[in-house]
């Protein structure tokens, strides 16, 4: 059939019609096939999922995790709109997997999901962290508690609780992260109903028992929420140093009130500090002036007008004065990043099975394709991580055509320029040749010929 299309010149005719080549929006899924097959993910899934099909025309359960995985890379954030990928005719081909699941699959798939299952597929992240270098310093161990809001609430575990919007029918995840590898290393599901710090003391040791060896925590950051005698108590007895916030009440509030004297200034520009012991650990209370500091995080009092206060409670030797472990508190606020990312671009808020146990499963799957597109981007050399929304334009949705050619399948990349296939031969040859020169992600902004184009080689 024939539409008119609007052009600068006047309308013009196009003709419209069907092909029966094979074609994916995907193709640049070859990538990520390549990096889990080198790290061998699908024999880590067949270790962990619990289902063992007795039919011989069941779909093997780690082509359906893949698939799953495949498309949470694409975007989906639910079940249905995995499924949905079914319709472009080679991507099961590009992930190496028998075909796309269909939601009926996926929800029986996860329906099969206990909670010794669970706990199987949360040492995927473990797993994750194995190529991360070892640091002299350490690495940081953030903890946080965020709500996964949904609405209809027939969810099991879904129960009302305090969010951002209010009281609304939730889970109430609970999640530890690597600050400088930006990557997870734990995660719970709680019922929505859940305060921050219920099982946080459990949660933090078997956190610490599933870290690789190489992975030495030097340093346990957390809000207020965490910071409760029995976190305190398992912290010190672990020998681990931490920064934690404390709540602004009355014994707070009454150090907020001193005069001018008792704070001492900083070289950071209306920024005062006082410091107290406190339980055996240092207080430190720190006020900001607005005029000054506008944006600056923390919390105002009606008896001081004009500042806004933040209290840390650390054991940090004196050694670390009291605007260094401010400052070393303040990277913690990157956990936020990593949380949003995970419930808007892995699908995270979108995940909610009827049974509790197959959310959390979804959720696990999810987090295990957060990890190792940042593994992914380490393994090709990136010199910044990029954030999935920005893969995904960049790496995987690169269109091709799938075929067999001379019995030999066969991906044809849609890329014009000659530069931006040769960055991708770079790319491809990084996993055979470790050693061979690639730009990574950084470079692959070529797709526009009103962008300068650098080639992988290149030391511009």
């Amino acid at each position: 059939m024939q539409i008119k299309v609007s052009r600068a010149d006047g309308a013009a005719s196009m003709r419209i019609g069907f092909t029966d080549q094979r074609l994916t929006a995907h193709g640049g899924l070859a990538a990520w096939s390549v990096y889990v097959q080198e790290i061998g993910l699908r024999e880590q899934l067949r270790e962990r999922l619990p289902h063992r099909p007795s039919s011989p025309n069941a779909y093997d359960p780690t082509d359906t995790a893949l698939g799953f995985i495949g498309g949470i890379l694409c975007g989906a954030d639910k079940l249905a709109r995995v499924a949905h990928l079914a319709h472009d005719p080679a991507v099961a081909e590009v992930l190496g997997i028998e075909a796309v699941p269909s939601q009926s699959t996926l929800s029986r798939f996860f329906a099969g999901c206990t909670r010794a299952a669970c706990e199987s597929l949360s040492g995927l992240h473990a797993w994750s962290l194995r190529a991360l270098p070892e640091r002299a310093e350490g690495y940081t161990l953030d903890l946080d508690s965020f709500a996964l809001v949904h609405e209809d609430g027939h969810q099991q575990g879904v129960r009302v609780g305090y969010t951002r919007k209010g009281l609304k029918p939730c889970h109430r995840p609970i999640v530890a992260a690597l600050a400088e590898a930006s990557q997870v290393a734990h995660f719970w599901l709680r019922p929505g109903n859940t305060a921050c710090v219920s099982g946080a003391a459990t949660f933090l040791g078997d956190t610490l028992a599933r870290v690789p060896a190489s992975v030495r925590i030097a340093l346990v950051r957390a809000d207020s929420g965490f910071c409760s005698a029995s976190m305190i108590a398992e912290l010190e007895q672990r020998g681990l140093a931490y920064i934690m916030t404390a709540a602004l009440r009355s014994p707070v509030q009454a150090l907020c009130r001193h005069d001018d004297s008792a704070w001492v200034k900083t070289e950071v520009a209306g920024l005062e500090v006082q410091e107290v012991a406190h339980e055996g650990s240092r207080l430190i209370v720190v006020r900001q002036r607005i005029a000054e500091r506008p944006h600056g995080g923390g919390k105002r009092l009606l008896e001081v007008p004009g500042y806004k206060f933040q209290a840390l409670r650390t054991n940090l030797p004196a050694s670390t004065d009291a605007l260094a472990v401010w400052r070393r508190y303040n990277g913690r606020a990157d956990i936020e990043n990593r949380i949003k990312e995970l419930g808007t671009q892995f699908g995270l808020k979108g995940l909610c099975c009827r049974s509790f146990w197959a959310t959390e499963a979804a959720c696990h799957l999810a987090i295990c394709a957060y990890n190792l597109c940042v593994g992914l981007q380490r393994r090709l050399g990136s010199t910044s991580r990029a954030e999935l929304v920005n893969l995904r334009w960049r790496l995987f949705s690169c269109a091709a055509v799938f075929s067999h050619a001379q019995g030999r399948a066969t991906l044809k990349l849609a890329v014009a320029t000659q530069r931006a296939r040769s960055w991708w031969l770079a790319l491809l040859q990084r996993f055979t040749q470790p050693d061979h020169p690639c730009d990574a992600i950084d470079g692959l902004y070529a797709r526009s010929p009103r962008h300068r184009v650098v080639s992988p080689t290149s030391t511009a």
